[in-house]
């Protein structure tokens, strides 16, 4: 909740809520909605690099889910997707490193205590693997600090098994497909969470 100015209101505690930023706006849905793209790092072993965060108001419920964030005004989706692996991972990628997009998806989550709708592109990039314990985060933003609290190369067998909350949904089974290349068809996934 904001004040008229637009700034976070305090929580019950006194701490301040963070809020949403001006790249969400109300969709034709009533939800606030971003459009956004994300990027599949895969080594030269064919692992894949996830992030796993936390909501503020859901410490104990944390996810693994892609490099990737919302597209800012004036940028086209394979502008944002270098910016942002450059911003979360400091992974300097040009355009043309990016394939795809290789899905594309809806997905309704909550976000900063609200229901949000998030339309990504999602892009695939082949990176050599780096130490993610040094990756730079003084590029994160206020709420990514506050919520993002791992990075880590899964191998997919590994992924396969990991019980807790993995996005998009079914990742493994999307990407297997893609480790001999793509076949240049960008595959819709079905409305998800996260």
């Amino acid at each position: 909740m904001t004040s008229p100015d637009g700034a976070p209101l305090p929580a019950g505690d006194g701490a301040p809520r963070m809020t949403l930023g001006p790249d969400w706006v109300p969709g034709p849905d009533g939800l606030p909605f971003r459009r956004a793209a994300r990027v599949v790092l895969l080594d030269e072993a064919d692992r894949v690099l996830l992030l796993r965060g936390h909501d503020l108001d859901q410490p104990e419920r944390s996810w693994w889910f892609t490099v990737g964030g919302g597209i800012d005004a004036g940028e086209d989706a394979r502008a944002a997707a270098v910016r942002e692996v450059r911003e979360e991972v400091g992974l300097s990628l040009a355009r043309e490193d990016l394939v795809g997009p290789v899905f594309e998806r809806s997905a309704v989550f909550d976000f900063l205590a609200q229901h949000v709708r998030q339309d990504e592109l999602i892009f695939l990039a082949r990176v050599a693997a780096f130490d993610v314990v040094a990756v730079d985060r003084s590029a994160w933003t206020e709420v990514e600090v506050a919520q993002l609290d791992e990075l880590r190369w899964w191998e997919l067998d590994e992924l396969e098994r990991e019980q807790g909350e993995v996005y998009p949904e079914g990742l493994v089974e999307l990407l297997r497909p893609l480790l001999g290349g793509w076949d240049g068809v960008t595959v819709r996934l079905a409305e998800g969470a996260g």
